[in-house]
């Protein structure tokens, strides 16, 4: 049984998670799925049996030939878009980086969408295809006309967007229940772009195949996430160093020397403003004294008391030069 200091350690480190490695068995998953991309570009281009079959289902019109679902399947291609589905995925990828302490999961997605991005992209543009509603002539590959549908762009992002949930599942169970439905999340994206009428079926296959080689590249990069991973870390906890050196604010000291039992009773003193008066008493009854230059009893002026010194009063006449009975001489009252 662990104890309370161990498992405070444990909190506070968490487990490393488990990266995938590349096996043997997705390395040749991985060929496989390249010999079939390869295949699909090669009968595109040739305008082999793959393009026949593109022009037989655009002519065939699905969305004309069952209109009732036409506006379910608009919301329903969204799934593919990569806006939404990026903002919804790292969404709950960020909640699991918090929970796993651990930015894995957020980094995994930026890699496979930078991965995504760059493949599909480069794809897109350097073949440049047209799609069914802007196809020139039937029986043509629509090749290197200014198009980008080739592969489709919402069936590959649907199958890594979806799937980089699969990839991160913890559990074997997990790892099925999201691994099945990304795949039919995919599927359904695929032909419904096909359905509208924006993709040939040539688009979707190799759309497909390029999100799978993506899913399956991904621990080839493990290594270099780890690396980002621990730089980004350290960057943190620098930052939360210095922000902790930071001094805090010191309190102001009071006069009258250190504060005893007795003080601690008494209620707080009221700050006095520069348009006090001296003298003026605060709430422990201790005048406060405004602040004045200092000087030594050699330096001050003497000061000659003028008048009598006794107090006055109703019933004795003030005189100012008395004669003493016994002398005769005079003398003055604060000689």
């Amino acid at each position: 049984m662990r104890t309370n200091d161990e498992l405070a350690h444990v909190e506070e480190h968490p487990t490393e998670p488990v990266r995938p490695r590349m096996t043997r068995t997705r390395l040749g998953i991985f060929v496989a799925t390249l010999t079939v991309y390869v295949a699909i570009v090669v009968g595109v281009l040739t305008t082999s049996w793959p393009v026949r079959f593109d022009w037989q289902v655009m002519l065939f019109r699905p969305y004309k030939q069952w209109p009732e679902i036409h506006t379910f399947l608009d919301y329903f291609v969204v799934l593919g878009q990569r806006g939404p589905t990026a903002v919804a995925v790292a969404a709950w990828l960020g909640w699991c980086t918090y929970r796993q302490k651990t930015l894995r999961p957020l980094l995994v997605l930026g890699t496979s969408l930078l991965l995504l991005n760059a493949t599909v992209g480069a794809a897109k543009i350097g073949m440049g295809r047209l799609g069914p509603h802007y196809a020139t002539s039937i029986g043509s590959n629509e090749m290197f006309a200014g198009g980008d549908i080739f592969p489709s762009g919402h069936t590959a992002n649907a199958v890594v967007t979806w799937g980089v949930l699969a990839y991160l599942a913890t559990t074997p169970r997990s790892r099925r229940v999201a691994s099945v439905s990304a795949a039919l999340l995919a599927l359904g994206v695929g032909m419904t772009t096909v359905y509208l009428g924006t993709h040939w079926i040539s688009d979707v296959t190799l759309g497909w195949s390029a999100g799978l080689l993506v899913l399956l590249s991904l621990p080839w990069f493990e290594a270099p996430m780890a690396v980002a991973e621990a730089w980004l870390l350290g960057i943190w906890h620098r930052l939360r160093e210095r922000t902790a050196l930071v001094p805090a604010p010191v309190a102001p000291i009071a006069l009258g020397g250190p504060r005893t039992p007795v003080d601690d009773e008494l209620p707080a003193r009221e700050p006095v403003g520069a348009g006090s008066r001296a003298g003026a008493r605060v709430p422990d009854g201790r005048p406060h004294l405004s602040p004045r230059p200092h000087t030594t009893r050699s330096e001050r002026t003497p000061v000659t008391p003028t008048g009598s010194r006794r107090p006055p009063h109703s019933d004795r006449a003030p005189r100012t030069s008395p004669v003493l009975p016994a002398t005769g001489r005079g003398r003055t009252v604060g000689g």
